[in-house]
This record gives C-alpha cells, structure tokens and sequence, in this order.
C-alpha cells in the first residue's frame, strides 16, 4: 500500500456525464484514489458555454490544450430588447477585453468535451472505472457500502455523487429537492450560418424568455430558444428546413441564411435545489444538487465548481491524515457552495420573470439597469466580473493552481 496517507482512502465517484469526469480528475489529480462508476451514456449533442473559472480548471487538469481548437471564444455579449413592450431597454454590449480576458467563456460541443475527458480518465492511473449503476447505499459510521447492478458491492469512505437530476445517492442520503417550475421550454440546436457571429453572443429577450445565439467554430452557433410549451409544440412539428427558418426569424436574419447543423432538443425550465448538498458521507455534484434554467451559461460551470471545491476539501484532508468523508469534511463543502448556488439560482429566476412580466415598472426596472450597465464602465466590469465566477472563495483548481 502506498505510503501516501491520500492513497489510502478511496473516493468513489458516482456518474459518467462532464461534472462526474471532472471531479474524478481533480480528486486524482489531488492524489487520492478514485473509483468511477459510469454506465454507458447516451450522446449529447448540446453545446456548453464554459467560463473562465472552468477553462483554468481544464487547463489545470492538462486538458485546454486539446479542447481550445475546437471552442469557439464569447469575446462580445450583446443584449437585444426584443420584447415590442412600451418601455424597452437599451441595447448593451460587454467585451471580455474590459476584464483583460480573451473571451468571458468557450463555447464547444458536449460530446467534443465528453470525449476528451473520457480519454484523460482512462490515461489517469489513480481512475479505477466500472461500467455499472448504483442500485443501493449503506452507510456506516467507517464507510459507505455501494452496491452495484453488475454485481457485488464497493466501499468508500466518500461517494461524490454526480448521478444527476434523478440521483439514486441523494435518494439514499435522505436529501429533499426544492422545486420551482416555470411556464417555459428550452429548444436547443446547432445552426450553420452564411454570416460570421465575429465572437458575438447575441441574447434577444423576448416576451417568452431569452432566444440566445451562441458562437461555435466556423459560421455555426448553438441556440438556446425559450418559449411557450405551446410554441415549442409547434416548433416541434416543423421539419428541418422550416425550423432553421423559424430560428432565422427569431435572429432578425442577424446571422444571415440559417441550417440546421444538429439534431433539436427541448426539456421545460424549472429550478431544482437539494436541501443539503452533503449528508453524511454523501456529496451532491452538479444536477444531482441543482439544476438551473439554461440562462447565463451556468448549470456545467456550476458542476465544475462543485468538484473543484470538493477535491480541494478532501485532498487537504486526506493530506493531513483525516478521514475525508467526516462530518467537517461535508459540512465545509455545504458551505462554501450554497452561496454560489444560491445567488446564480436568484439571479436567473429574477431575471427569467422579469421577460415573463407585463408590469411597466417591471420593464422600467430591467430597462434601467441595463442603461446604468451600459453608462458605467465601474459597474459593468464589477457585473461582468461576478457573471464570469465569483470573485471571493475561488477553488485553487479554478484560479490554475495545484491541488
């Protein structure tokens, strides 16, 4: 056995999607010994904005090189009042340059990312991974007991669960959802386009929700149209051709002639928040501990922070010869990321109502803000900046640093 007091306790991390990849990696990279349960995933032909929080921890990991390639940067975030109300709000630009920063994040494709950190898990000789789901927890005050639908069982003294929305370790931890739903659906796609985006992300807001535009290598973007489940029906039954045009005249033809480039996908918004993201010796990653409307690019970016911050708690442990799944360990771990989750989850969902309201002084409100965004450089750096990350209680993994 190794001499490393890391090594001798074992992190088994539940699930096979990007948050449960990452935190396998940075528990690796933190020197402990990770067992990884993932059964096979079906594609994922979504894209993800990553911040630059996220593009440091990649890098840190020995991954941004391959990925950079292939993402495309939002260098411009444009907002467009598209809402036809009496009182709308000015338009407003925000360029990464006034926070010295290539792009505010990288937009590429989900199964781009997914491929290569599949490959970094496979080449990490602290990665022990294990096609096979979770069927049942037993916890014990020494350990938790994972039994497996493959068969057997497998213990830890600390299971990050990154199983998602429906998690079957949160279930088993005992931990409740809060739940707020919205009259709205997300239709996702990847369009080709005969002009340029020039590394502008353009968000319309319409009375529906936001119909964003996000930029991809070469003339493509991914978009993200929030609607009525009703329009979303309706977009639904067109084919191809009639749904690329249908994008092309949410855009204001602003991208020029538009194709589809990707299969279509929809799900309904709504927020989704655990009571606790750790009981026990139980961790919540990513969905498994929130799951937030697809507006300002923060459900991945979130779930990478969770297992930055994860890793950095248990590696620090492990470090100092304590057992990293005690009580101080997941407590600390609640802690620090309520806060996150919580202002990011306010954010939206004031923001997301505010497009659904009719009120004057509503619009008035939001109109307001935006200009005083857009008269002041002081505060629209100080928003930008929190928009990219938050600026206090960084993981080290985040600010580039070694675990």
């Amino acid at each position: 056995m190794s001499s490393d007091p890391r090594r001798q306790q074992t992190v088994a991390v539940v699930g096979g999607g990007a948050s449960g990849l990452v935190a396998a990696l940075a528990l690796a990279a933190g020197g402990l010994a990770v067992k990884l349960i993932a059964p096979p995933r079906a594609p994922d032909p979504r894209t993800t904005a990553l911040m630059d929080g996220s593009v440091r921890a990649l890098d840190a990991l020995g991954l941004w090189d391959g990925l950079r390639a292939q993402a495309a940067p939002l260098r411009v975030m444009r907002l467009v009042d598209d809402t036809g109300r009496l009182i709308r709000a000015p338009e407003v630009d925000f360029r990464a340059s006034e926070l010295g920063l290539d792009g505010f994040a990288w937009n590429l494709e989900n199964e781009t990312l997914l491929a290569a950190l599949d490959a970094a898990v496979a080449g990490t000789a602290g990665i022990a991974r294990m096609s096979a789901s979770v069927t049942g927890v037993a916890e014990t005050p020494g350990e938790v007991t994972l039994e497996l639908d493959a068969g057997g069982t497998l213990p830890a003294a600390l299971v990050a669960a990154a199983d998602g929305r429906n998690s079957p370790c949160r279930r088993a931890a005992g931990i409740e959802v809060t739940t707020r739903a919205y009259p709205q659906v997300a239709v996702t796609a990847t369009l080709a386009h005969s002009r340029p985006h020039r590394d502008i992300s353009t968000e319309f807001h319409t009375r529906t929700g936001p119909f964003t535009l996000v930029p991809l290598p070469g003339d493509r973007s991914s978009v993200v149209c929030v609607v009525s489940a009703r329009e979303a029906e309706a977009l639904a039954a067109l084919d191809d051709e009639a749904f690329a045009r249908a994008m092309e005249r949410k855009a204001h033809s602003l991208l020029g002639r538009m194709r589809l480039d990707s299969p279509r996908g929809s799900f309904p918004l709504g927020q989704r928040t655990a009571t606790r993201f750790a009981r026990g010796r139980i961790a919540l990653i990513g969905e498994a501990a929130h799951i937030i409307p697809p507006i300002g690019a923060q459900g991945l970016n979130l779930g990478i922070r969770d297992a930055a911050t994860l890793a950095e708690l248990v590696s620090d442990a492990a470090r100092a010869g304590r057992d990293i799944g005690a009580a101080e360990v997941t407590d600390a771990y609640e802690r620090r990321r309520r806060g996150d989750v919580a202002s990011r989850g306010f954010a939206v969902d004031l923001f997301n109502r505010s497009l659904l309201s009719d009120l004057l002084p509503v619009a008035g409100l939001r109109g307001l803000g935006l200009w005083m965004l857009g008269q002041s450089p002081g505060l629209r750096r100080m928003v930008m900046r929190e928009g990219v990350g938050p600026s206090r209680d960084v993981p080290r993994l985040l600010a580039g640093k070694p675990l």
